[in-house]
């Protein structure tokens, strides 16, 4: 079956066709018409669509709160890239630059980053602080993917 991605503008489900990807179609949401990310882009989110990207998604969601000035949030890069490519269709990989998203920053308490938050169903499932391991990510987004 092919994998699932989310609209980033209306949160439908679509499946999208990684042949036709690899032969360089650009999939589109079936409800609005907008252009979907690939299945295993990280996704980055802002105050403006948080809750219709991260808390109506469809998907759970493991969002990476990070700042671009932070030495640890940037080695982190790697293990969400790779997140997102192995669990594309199962779990969005999301990111919230917390310079340009004050609000959503305030709303979610982040005292620290880099913090990973998981997401299931538009609720808070998980809460982690400070630089992780694949494999401690993975065991959070057992329980959920």
């Amino acid at each position: 079956m092919p994998p699932t991605v989310s609209c980033p503008r209306c949160g439908a489900a679509n499946r999208v066709s990684a042949e036709r990807l690899r032969r360089g179609a650009q999939a589109v949401c079936g409800r609005c018409r907008a252009p979907l990310p690939a299945p295993s882009e990280v996704l980055e989110v802002s105050d403006r669509h948080f809750d219709e990207q991260v808390l109506s998604s469809p998907l759970p969601v493991l969002l990476d709160v990070w700042a671009p000035w932070c030495v640890p949030c940037r080695g982190m890069e790697s293990v969400i890239e790779e997140l997102a490519s192995s669990l594309a269709g199962r779990v969005r990989v999301a990111k919230l630059n917390i310079d340009r998203s004050p609000e959503a920053m305030g709303r979610l308490r982040i005292q620290g980053v880099p913090t990973f938050i998981v997401f299931k169903d538009g609720h808070e499932v998980s809460r982690m602080v400070g630089s992780r391991g694949r494999a401690d990510l993975l065991r959070v987004l057992a329980g959920v993917a």
